[in-house]
Protein backbone atom coordinates (compact mmCIF):
# COMPACT_ATOMS: atom_id res chain seq x y z
CA UNK A 1 0.00 0.00 0.00
CA UNK A 2 1.36 3.44 -0.95
CA UNK A 3 1.83 6.03 1.76
CA UNK A 4 -1.04 8.59 1.64
CA UNK A 5 1.41 11.51 1.43
CA UNK A 6 3.20 9.95 -1.54
CA UNK A 7 -0.13 9.29 -3.23
CA UNK A 8 -1.08 12.95 -2.76
CA UNK A 9 2.22 14.15 -4.23
CA UNK A 10 1.87 11.79 -7.18
CA UNK A 11 -1.67 12.97 -7.83
CA UNK A 12 -0.47 16.59 -7.87
CA UNK A 13 2.33 15.73 -10.29
CA UNK A 14 -0.13 13.88 -12.50
CA UNK A 15 -2.54 16.81 -12.46
CA UNK A 16 0.23 19.27 -13.37
CA UNK A 17 1.40 16.99 -16.17
CA UNK A 18 -2.14 16.73 -17.54
CA UNK A 19 -2.59 20.49 -17.45
CA UNK A 20 0.74 21.00 -19.23
CA UNK A 21 -0.24 18.53 -21.95
CA UNK A 22 -3.54 20.34 -22.36
CA UNK A 23 -1.89 23.77 -22.56
CA UNK A 24 0.73 22.60 -25.07
CA UNK A 25 -1.95 21.03 -27.25
CA UNK A 26 -3.85 24.32 -27.30
CA UNK A 27 -0.66 26.20 -28.20
CA UNK A 28 0.02 23.74 -31.03
CA UNK A 29 -3.53 24.31 -32.29
CA UNK A 30 -2.87 28.06 -32.40
CA UNK A 31 0.60 27.67 -33.90
CA UNK A 32 -0.06 29.69 -37.04
CA UNK A 33 -1.66 32.53 -35.05
CA UNK A 34 1.28 32.74 -32.63
CA UNK A 35 3.89 32.78 -35.39
CA UNK A 36 1.88 35.38 -37.29
CA UNK A 37 1.94 37.66 -34.23
CA UNK A 38 5.72 37.40 -33.92
CA UNK A 39 6.28 37.97 -37.62
CA UNK A 40 3.88 40.92 -37.73
CA UNK A 41 5.72 42.64 -34.87
CA UNK A 42 9.05 41.87 -36.58
CA UNK A 43 7.85 43.75 -39.66
CA UNK A 44 6.45 46.69 -37.69
CA UNK A 45 9.23 47.58 -35.22
CA UNK A 46 8.77 50.50 -32.85
CA UNK A 47 11.20 51.90 -30.29
CA UNK A 48 10.43 52.53 -26.63
CA UNK A 49 7.38 54.58 -25.65
CA UNK A 50 6.41 54.68 -29.35
CA UNK A 51 5.02 51.10 -29.66
CA UNK A 52 1.51 52.11 -30.77
CA UNK A 53 0.90 49.44 -33.43
CA UNK A 54 2.35 46.72 -31.21
CA UNK A 55 0.20 47.86 -28.29
CA UNK A 56 -2.89 47.60 -30.48
CA UNK A 57 -1.98 44.10 -31.66
CA UNK A 58 -1.42 42.88 -28.10
CA UNK A 59 -4.67 44.42 -26.85
CA UNK A 60 -6.64 42.95 -29.75
CA UNK A 61 -5.23 39.48 -29.08
CA UNK A 62 -6.01 39.62 -25.35
CA UNK A 63 -9.49 40.98 -26.04
CA UNK A 64 -10.09 38.06 -28.41
CA UNK A 65 -9.42 35.79 -25.41
CA UNK A 66 -12.26 37.64 -23.61
CA UNK A 67 -9.89 39.19 -21.11
CA UNK A 68 -10.51 42.64 -19.70
CA UNK A 69 -7.55 44.57 -21.06
CA UNK A 70 -5.93 47.83 -19.97
CA UNK A 71 -4.00 49.87 -22.53
CA UNK A 72 -1.97 53.06 -22.49
CA UNK A 73 -0.10 52.02 -19.34
CA UNK A 74 3.15 53.99 -19.10
CA UNK A 75 2.18 55.38 -22.52
CA UNK A 76 1.98 52.13 -24.52
CA UNK A 77 1.86 49.24 -22.05
CA UNK A 78 -0.88 46.58 -21.95
CA UNK A 79 -2.16 44.42 -19.11
CA UNK A 80 -4.83 41.75 -18.72
CA UNK A 81 -5.49 39.54 -15.73
CA UNK A 82 -7.37 36.30 -15.17
CA UNK A 83 -8.21 34.81 -11.79
CA UNK A 84 -7.64 31.17 -10.95
CA UNK A 85 -9.98 28.85 -9.15
CA UNK A 86 -8.63 29.62 -5.67
CA UNK A 87 -7.11 32.55 -3.81
CA UNK A 88 -3.33 32.75 -4.16
CA UNK A 89 -0.37 34.68 -5.58
CA UNK A 90 -0.46 36.56 -8.88
CA UNK A 91 2.16 35.62 -11.46
CA UNK A 92 2.98 38.04 -14.29
CA UNK A 93 4.00 36.70 -17.69
CA UNK A 94 5.87 39.56 -19.33
CA UNK A 95 6.79 40.48 -22.88
CA UNK A 96 8.61 43.61 -24.05
CA UNK A 97 7.11 45.76 -26.79
CA UNK A 98 10.06 47.77 -28.04
CA UNK A 99 12.69 47.40 -30.71
CA UNK A 100 16.17 48.79 -31.19
CA UNK A 101 17.35 51.20 -33.89
CA UNK A 102 19.48 49.24 -36.37
CA UNK A 103 18.92 50.93 -39.76
CA UNK A 104 20.79 48.27 -41.78
CA UNK A 105 18.90 45.32 -40.28
CA UNK A 106 16.98 43.43 -43.01
CA UNK A 107 13.68 44.07 -41.20
CA UNK A 108 14.38 47.67 -40.21
CA UNK A 109 11.71 50.31 -40.68
CA UNK A 110 12.89 52.36 -43.65
CA UNK A 111 11.80 55.65 -42.06
CA UNK A 112 12.78 55.25 -38.41
CA UNK A 113 15.57 52.65 -38.55
CA UNK A 114 13.77 50.67 -35.84
CA UNK A 115 14.46 46.92 -35.91
CA UNK A 116 13.84 43.90 -33.71
CA UNK A 117 17.49 42.92 -33.29
CA UNK A 118 16.94 41.65 -29.75
CA UNK A 119 13.95 39.36 -30.29
CA UNK A 120 11.29 41.24 -28.35
CA UNK A 121 8.83 40.31 -31.08
CA UNK A 122 9.31 36.70 -30.00
CA UNK A 123 8.75 37.61 -26.35
CA UNK A 124 5.37 39.13 -27.13
CA UNK A 125 4.38 36.20 -29.33
CA UNK A 126 5.47 33.76 -26.61
CA UNK A 127 3.59 35.60 -23.88
CA UNK A 128 0.42 35.79 -25.98
CA UNK A 129 0.85 32.16 -27.01
CA UNK A 130 1.03 31.17 -23.35
CA UNK A 131 -2.15 33.17 -22.76
CA UNK A 132 -3.87 31.22 -25.52
CA UNK A 133 -2.73 27.93 -24.02
CA UNK A 134 -3.82 28.79 -20.48
CA UNK A 135 -7.01 30.77 -21.11
CA UNK A 136 -8.63 29.01 -24.06
CA UNK A 137 -8.28 25.59 -22.44
CA UNK A 138 -9.80 26.83 -19.15
CA UNK A 139 -6.70 25.72 -17.26
CA UNK A 140 -6.72 28.90 -15.18
CA UNK A 141 -9.78 27.74 -13.25
CA UNK A 142 -7.73 24.78 -12.02
CA UNK A 143 -4.88 26.95 -10.73
CA UNK A 144 -4.54 29.06 -7.62
CA UNK A 145 -4.04 32.81 -7.58
CA UNK A 146 -4.11 34.74 -10.84
CA UNK A 147 -2.11 35.34 -14.01
CA UNK A 148 -1.34 38.80 -15.37
CA UNK A 149 -0.34 39.03 -19.02
CA UNK A 150 1.74 42.18 -19.35
CA UNK A 151 3.36 43.86 -22.36
CA UNK A 152 5.82 46.49 -21.14
CA UNK A 153 7.32 49.32 -23.21
CA UNK A 154 10.86 50.62 -23.44
CA UNK A 155 13.22 47.97 -22.09
CA UNK A 156 16.05 49.09 -24.37
CA UNK A 157 17.81 52.19 -23.06
CA UNK A 158 18.05 54.05 -26.35
CA UNK A 159 16.86 57.42 -27.66
CA UNK A 160 17.68 58.90 -24.27
CA UNK A 161 17.14 62.44 -25.55
CA UNK A 162 13.57 61.62 -26.59
CA UNK A 163 12.88 60.02 -23.22
CA UNK A 164 14.34 62.96 -21.36
CA UNK A 165 11.95 65.17 -23.33
CA UNK A 166 9.08 62.92 -22.22
CA UNK A 167 10.35 63.29 -18.67
CA UNK A 168 10.56 67.07 -19.01
CA UNK A 169 6.93 67.06 -20.19
CA UNK A 170 5.91 64.90 -17.18
CA UNK A 171 4.83 61.98 -19.38
CA UNK A 172 7.31 59.70 -17.60
CA UNK A 173 9.64 59.94 -14.62
CA UNK A 174 11.95 57.00 -15.34
CA UNK A 175 13.44 56.04 -18.68
CA UNK A 176 12.53 52.34 -18.82
CA UNK A 177 9.16 50.68 -19.02
CA UNK A 178 9.27 48.44 -15.97
CA UNK A 179 10.48 51.28 -13.76
CA UNK A 180 7.52 53.36 -14.95
CA UNK A 181 5.16 50.41 -14.41
CA UNK A 182 6.43 50.07 -10.84
CA UNK A 183 6.07 53.80 -10.18
CA UNK A 184 2.53 53.93 -11.54
CA UNK A 185 1.41 50.91 -9.54
CA UNK A 186 0.84 48.51 -12.43
CA UNK A 187 2.80 45.81 -10.57
CA UNK A 188 1.15 46.49 -7.20
CA UNK A 189 -1.16 43.47 -7.63
CA UNK A 190 1.63 41.18 -8.88
CA UNK A 191 3.64 38.90 -6.57
CA UNK A 192 6.18 37.34 -8.94
CA UNK A 193 7.15 37.56 -12.61
CA UNK A 194 8.48 35.43 -15.44
CA UNK A 195 9.68 36.29 -18.92
CA UNK A 196 11.91 34.73 -21.57
CA UNK A 197 14.45 36.15 -24.02
CA UNK A 198 15.86 34.72 -27.23
CA UNK A 199 19.53 33.78 -27.65
CA UNK A 200 21.92 32.48 -30.27
CA UNK A 201 23.97 29.66 -28.70
CA UNK A 202 23.52 25.92 -29.19
CA UNK A 203 21.94 24.93 -25.86
CA UNK A 204 18.14 25.07 -25.86
CA UNK A 205 17.86 27.31 -22.81
CA UNK A 206 19.77 28.76 -19.89
CA UNK A 207 19.39 31.32 -17.14
CA UNK A 208 21.91 33.40 -15.22
CA UNK A 209 21.75 33.77 -11.48
CA UNK A 210 22.35 37.51 -11.82
CA UNK A 211 23.25 40.35 -14.18
CA UNK A 212 24.67 43.87 -13.99
CA UNK A 213 22.73 47.02 -13.30
CA UNK A 214 23.55 50.39 -14.85
CA UNK A 215 23.21 54.14 -14.59
CA UNK A 216 23.22 56.44 -17.62
CA UNK A 217 25.37 59.53 -17.84
CA UNK A 218 25.37 62.41 -20.29
CA UNK A 219 28.37 64.70 -19.83
CA UNK A 220 28.70 68.10 -21.51
CA UNK A 221 32.16 69.67 -21.57
CA UNK A 222 31.91 73.40 -22.20
CA UNK A 223 34.95 75.39 -23.29
CA UNK A 224 35.52 78.44 -25.46
CA UNK A 225 35.69 78.58 -29.24
CA UNK A 226 38.61 80.17 -31.05
CA UNK A 227 40.37 79.79 -34.38
CA UNK A 228 42.18 76.45 -34.15
CA UNK A 229 45.02 77.58 -36.42
CA UNK A 230 45.44 81.28 -35.71
CA UNK A 231 44.58 81.59 -32.01
CA UNK A 232 44.14 78.20 -30.28
CA UNK A 233 45.61 79.73 -27.12
CA UNK A 234 42.56 81.98 -26.84
CA UNK A 235 40.20 79.01 -26.65
CA UNK A 236 39.36 76.37 -24.07
CA UNK A 237 39.31 72.98 -25.76
CA UNK A 238 36.28 70.98 -24.61
CA UNK A 239 37.45 67.97 -26.62
CA UNK A 240 40.72 67.90 -24.69
CA UNK A 241 38.73 67.92 -21.46
CA UNK A 242 36.60 65.02 -22.72
CA UNK A 243 39.63 63.01 -23.82
CA UNK A 244 41.38 63.63 -20.52
CA UNK A 245 38.26 62.53 -18.64
CA UNK A 246 37.95 59.31 -20.64
CA UNK A 247 41.63 58.57 -20.04
CA UNK A 248 41.17 59.14 -16.31
CA UNK A 249 38.13 56.85 -16.30
CA UNK A 250 40.12 54.15 -18.09
CA UNK A 251 42.92 54.46 -15.53
CA UNK A 252 40.43 53.85 -12.72
CA UNK A 253 40.09 50.24 -13.87
CA UNK A 254 42.45 48.81 -11.24
CA UNK A 255 40.37 50.38 -8.43
CA UNK A 256 37.39 48.16 -9.23
CA UNK A 257 36.91 44.73 -7.67
CA UNK A 258 36.81 41.94 -10.24
CA UNK A 259 33.74 40.41 -8.60
CA UNK A 260 31.80 43.66 -9.11
CA UNK A 261 32.11 43.28 -12.93
CA UNK A 262 32.23 47.04 -13.50
CA UNK A 263 31.75 48.12 -17.12
CA UNK A 264 32.14 51.75 -18.25
CA UNK A 265 31.87 52.34 -22.00
CA UNK A 266 31.69 56.00 -23.09
CA UNK A 267 31.15 57.34 -26.58
CA UNK A 268 31.45 60.90 -27.90
CA UNK A 269 28.10 61.92 -29.39
CA UNK A 270 29.15 65.47 -30.26
CA UNK A 271 32.80 66.27 -30.82
CA UNK A 272 32.77 69.88 -31.94
CA UNK A 273 31.29 72.03 -34.68
CA UNK A 274 34.09 72.80 -37.13
CA UNK A 275 37.56 71.46 -37.77
CA UNK A 276 38.88 75.01 -37.90
CA UNK A 277 37.54 75.92 -34.44
CA UNK A 278 38.61 74.93 -30.95
CA UNK A 279 35.69 72.75 -29.77
CA UNK A 280 33.50 74.74 -27.39
CA UNK A 281 31.09 71.92 -26.60
CA UNK A 282 31.65 68.18 -26.51
CA UNK A 283 29.11 65.62 -25.34
CA UNK A 284 30.00 62.20 -23.93
CA UNK A 285 27.45 59.53 -23.06
CA UNK A 286 28.18 56.41 -21.06
CA UNK A 287 26.72 53.60 -19.01
CA UNK A 288 28.25 52.72 -15.66
CA UNK A 289 27.46 49.07 -14.98
CA UNK A 290 28.04 46.89 -11.94
CA UNK A 291 26.90 43.76 -10.16
CA UNK A 292 25.56 45.42 -7.01
CA UNK A 293 23.93 48.70 -6.08
CA UNK A 294 26.92 49.58 -3.91
CA UNK A 295 29.46 48.94 -6.67
CA UNK A 296 27.46 51.00 -9.17
CA UNK A 297 27.26 53.95 -6.78
CA UNK A 298 31.01 53.71 -6.08
CA UNK A 299 31.95 53.55 -9.77
CA UNK A 300 29.53 56.35 -10.59
CA UNK A 301 31.15 58.61 -8.00
CA UNK A 302 34.61 57.83 -9.39
CA UNK A 303 33.48 58.74 -12.91
CA UNK A 304 32.16 62.07 -11.63
CA UNK A 305 35.48 62.71 -9.89
CA UNK A 306 37.44 61.94 -13.07
CA UNK A 307 35.23 64.26 -15.11
CA UNK A 308 35.55 67.05 -12.59
CA UNK A 309 39.34 66.73 -12.43
CA UNK A 310 39.72 66.68 -16.21
CA UNK A 311 37.53 69.73 -16.69
CA UNK A 312 39.40 71.62 -13.97
CA UNK A 313 42.76 70.73 -15.53
CA UNK A 314 41.74 72.17 -18.92
CA UNK A 315 39.77 75.08 -17.52
CA UNK A 316 36.46 73.84 -18.92
CA UNK A 317 33.05 73.44 -17.34
CA UNK A 318 31.58 69.94 -16.99
CA UNK A 319 27.86 69.33 -16.68
CA UNK A 320 26.95 65.77 -15.66
CA UNK A 321 23.42 64.48 -16.05
CA UNK A 322 22.98 61.14 -14.25
CA UNK A 323 19.86 59.05 -14.79
CA UNK A 324 18.68 55.78 -13.27
CA UNK A 325 18.95 52.97 -15.81
CA UNK A 326 18.70 49.35 -14.67
CA UNK A 327 19.06 47.78 -11.24
CA UNK A 328 21.17 44.61 -10.97
CA UNK A 329 19.15 41.45 -11.52
CA UNK A 330 18.96 38.40 -9.28
CA UNK A 331 16.87 35.49 -10.55
CA UNK A 332 14.99 33.28 -8.12
CA UNK A 333 16.72 29.91 -8.12
CA UNK A 334 13.57 27.82 -7.63
CA UNK A 335 11.76 29.57 -10.47
CA UNK A 336 14.80 29.05 -12.70
CA UNK A 337 14.95 25.35 -11.83
CA UNK A 338 11.24 24.86 -12.55
CA UNK A 339 11.79 26.45 -15.95
CA UNK A 340 14.79 24.19 -16.49
CA UNK A 341 12.81 21.04 -15.71
CA UNK A 342 10.31 21.97 -18.39
CA UNK A 343 13.10 22.71 -20.88
CA UNK A 344 14.52 19.25 -20.24
CA UNK A 345 11.11 17.66 -20.80
CA UNK A 346 10.90 19.31 -24.23
CA UNK A 347 14.54 19.17 -25.35
CA UNK A 348 16.47 16.66 -23.23
CA UNK A 349 18.52 16.57 -20.02
CA UNK A 350 21.60 18.27 -21.47
CA UNK A 351 19.74 21.24 -22.95
CA UNK A 352 19.56 23.54 -19.94
CA UNK A 353 22.16 25.13 -17.70
CA UNK A 354 22.45 27.86 -15.09
CA UNK A 355 25.35 30.31 -15.37
CA UNK A 356 26.61 32.53 -12.59
CA UNK A 357 26.45 36.07 -13.94
CA UNK A 358 25.88 38.18 -17.05
CA UNK A 359 27.40 41.62 -17.47
CA UNK A 360 24.57 42.96 -19.63
CA UNK A 361 21.60 44.71 -18.05
CA UNK A 362 17.80 44.63 -18.13
CA UNK A 363 15.01 46.42 -16.32
CA UNK A 364 13.81 43.01 -15.14
CA UNK A 365 16.43 43.71 -12.47
CA UNK A 366 14.28 46.56 -11.19
CA UNK A 367 11.33 44.22 -10.81
CA UNK A 368 13.55 41.60 -9.18
CA UNK A 369 14.32 44.00 -6.34
CA UNK A 370 10.68 44.06 -5.23
CA UNK A 371 9.52 40.50 -6.06
CA UNK A 372 10.82 37.07 -7.13
CA UNK A 373 11.55 36.87 -10.87
CA UNK A 374 13.37 34.77 -13.39
CA UNK A 375 14.47 35.73 -16.88
CA UNK A 376 15.67 32.68 -18.87
CA UNK A 377 16.88 32.54 -22.47
CA UNK A 378 15.79 30.24 -25.29
CA UNK A 379 17.69 29.26 -28.43
CA UNK A 380 16.34 30.01 -31.87
CA UNK A 381 18.21 33.07 -33.12
CA UNK A 382 21.35 33.56 -35.18
CA UNK A 383 23.69 36.51 -35.46
CA UNK A 384 24.83 38.97 -32.84
CA UNK A 385 22.34 40.38 -30.37
CA UNK A 386 21.74 44.08 -31.13
CA UNK A 387 23.42 43.51 -34.50
CA UNK A 388 22.16 43.81 -38.07
CA UNK A 389 22.32 40.03 -38.48
CA UNK A 390 20.25 39.00 -35.43
CA UNK A 391 17.34 36.94 -36.78
CA UNK A 392 14.79 34.45 -35.45
CA UNK A 393 15.65 31.39 -37.54
CA UNK A 394 13.92 28.65 -35.52
CA UNK A 395 10.32 29.83 -35.32
CA UNK A 396 9.20 26.67 -33.55
CA UNK A 397 11.62 27.40 -30.71
CA UNK A 398 11.30 31.16 -30.31
CA UNK A 399 7.54 31.38 -30.74
CA UNK A 400 5.91 28.02 -29.98
CA UNK A 401 8.29 26.46 -27.46
CA UNK A 402 8.67 29.77 -25.63
CA UNK A 403 4.88 29.88 -25.26
CA UNK A 404 4.82 26.28 -24.04
CA UNK A 405 7.59 26.82 -21.49
CA UNK A 406 5.91 29.94 -20.11
CA UNK A 407 2.62 28.07 -19.78
CA UNK A 408 4.21 24.96 -18.27
CA UNK A 409 6.17 26.94 -15.68
CA UNK A 410 3.03 28.90 -14.82
CA UNK A 411 1.26 25.61 -14.11
CA UNK A 412 4.14 24.46 -11.88
CA UNK A 413 3.95 27.68 -9.87
CA UNK A 414 0.18 27.97 -9.51
CA UNK A 415 -0.97 24.35 -9.41
CA UNK A 416 -2.26 23.08 -6.05
CA UNK A 417 -3.66 26.51 -5.13
CA UNK A 418 -0.33 28.17 -5.91
CA UNK A 419 1.60 26.06 -3.40
CA UNK A 420 4.97 26.37 -5.14
CA UNK A 421 4.57 30.12 -5.65
CA UNK A 422 3.66 30.58 -2.01
CA UNK A 423 6.78 28.68 -0.91
CA UNK A 424 8.93 30.93 -3.09
CA UNK A 425 7.33 34.07 -1.68
CA UNK A 426 7.81 32.81 1.87
CA UNK A 427 11.50 32.15 1.20
CA UNK A 428 12.49 35.39 -0.54
CA UNK A 429 12.15 38.78 1.06
CA UNK A 430 12.20 41.74 -1.35
CA UNK A 431 15.52 43.58 -1.46
CA UNK A 432 13.65 46.88 -1.56
CA UNK A 433 10.12 47.98 -0.85
CA UNK A 434 8.42 49.92 -3.63
CA UNK A 435 9.01 53.19 -1.78
CA UNK A 436 12.68 52.33 -1.18
CA UNK A 437 13.07 51.44 -4.85
CA UNK A 438 11.59 54.75 -5.96
CA UNK A 439 13.73 56.68 -3.48
CA UNK A 440 16.92 54.96 -4.67
CA UNK A 441 16.20 55.74 -8.32
CA UNK A 442 15.25 59.33 -7.60
CA UNK A 443 18.43 59.89 -5.59
CA UNK A 444 20.49 58.73 -8.57
CA UNK A 445 18.87 61.22 -10.92
CA UNK A 446 20.61 64.57 -10.75
CA UNK A 447 22.47 67.16 -12.77
CA UNK A 448 25.76 68.51 -11.41
CA UNK A 449 27.82 71.35 -12.87
CA UNK A 450 31.54 71.74 -12.17
CA UNK A 451 32.98 75.14 -13.09
CA UNK A 452 36.63 76.19 -13.60
CA UNK A 453 36.64 78.03 -10.27
CA UNK A 454 36.36 74.64 -8.56
CA UNK A 455 32.77 75.14 -7.43
CA UNK A 456 30.04 72.51 -7.64
CA UNK A 457 26.49 73.46 -8.61
CA UNK A 458 23.54 71.04 -8.27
Amino acid sequence: MKHPCKQWILSLMTKAAELKTQACAEIDARRDDIIAIGESILRNPETGFREVKTEQLVARTLNDLHLETQTGLAITGVKAKIAGGAVGPTLALIGELDSLRIPDHPFADTETGAAHACGHNAQIAGMLGAAMGLVTSNICSQLGGAIAFIAVPAEELIEVGYRMDLREQNHIEFLTGKAEFIRRGHFDDVDMALMCHTKNDDTASHVANSSNGAVIKKIRFLGKASHAGARPQAGINALNAANLAMTAIALLRETFYDEDTIRIHPIITHGGDAVSAVPAEVVVETFVRGRTLESIVDANNKVDRAVRGAALAIGATAEIETTAGYLPQTNNRTMSELWGQNVKSLYGEDQFYIEDHRTGSTDMGDLGHIMPVTHPYIFGATGNGHGNDYLMTDKEAVYINMAKLLAMTTIDLLCDEGCQAQKILAGQRPKLSKSEYLEFNRNLMKTTRYTPDGLTHE
